[in-house]
């Protein structure tokens, strides 16, 4: 069973999700035989390569609430966040454009390593202050993960993977996503956002039930 989970890697719920759904498909009777695969999304495509500014005056201004709001907000996330034993730092976040973490995502999957690039991401994002839109960052945490860095380094160099990044956004147009996390079986199921562990794990059952076949009548 494949399941599809569009996200972005600088997207405070898509990590908990997935730890969420970690969390389910650890419970799920067939977990064994689920395909699960991360697909690119930019919740900002034209960020620049790092904002400057202050993060909750940012954010205060984007959703049009006070910059008190905005910090509150921030403290329910991390809250939330501690909740699936990861602890958030929005007070060292550097924000930027996500694209090339997306193809260094891809770049991992062709090597079996995707989930692990993935999951370098999300923690180098936020627990540890790092800027993922910076090349040489980039490069050392996919060393980290076990990726081969001239390899990384001419990714980097070229175009590679960036047709792969545009399309899974185009499917997601297509299957009318709009926000991440999304989780999708077997393009036929669908969830949209942190859900709990049960509702992702009856997500990963219903997906199941659907794709086997029904028992032969006596």
């Amino acid at each position: 069973m494949d399941v599809e989970i569009w996200s972005d890697v600088a997207c405070p719920w898509c990590y908990i999700g997935k730890r969420r759904f970690e969390a389910a498909l650890e419970r799920f009777e067939h977990r064994d035989e689920v395909n699960v695969t991360w697909r690119s999304f930019e919740l900002d495509p034209g960020a620049p390569h790092e904002r400057t500014g202050d993060r909750a005056e940012r954010l205060a201004e984007k959703y049009g609430m006070t910059v008190q709001q905005a910090r509150e907000a921030e403290q329910r996330l991390t809250a939330e966040a501690a909740g699936e034993e990861l602890h958030f730092r929005f007070d060292i976040a550097r924000s930027g454009n996500t694209f090339d973490g997306h193809r260094l995502v891809h770049l991992a999957e062709a090597h079996d390593l995707q989930d692990a690039m993935k999951e370098r991401l999300l923690r180098a994002y936020f627990t540890e202050g790092e800027l993922i839109s910076d090349h040489d960052t980039l490069a050392r945490l996919a060393v980290e993960v076990g990726l081969d860095e001239q390899e990384v380094r001419e990714l980097f160099a070229g175009d590679r993977y960036s047709d792969e990044v545009r399309e899974d956004e185009r499917a997601a147009g297509e299957l009318g996503i709009s926000a991440v996390p999304t989780f999708v079986v077997d393009r036929k199921l669908g969830a949209s956002g942190a859900q709990p562990p049960d509702a992702l794990l009856d997500l990963l059952r219903e997906g199941w039930a659907r794709r086997s076949p029904a028992p032969a009548l006596a």
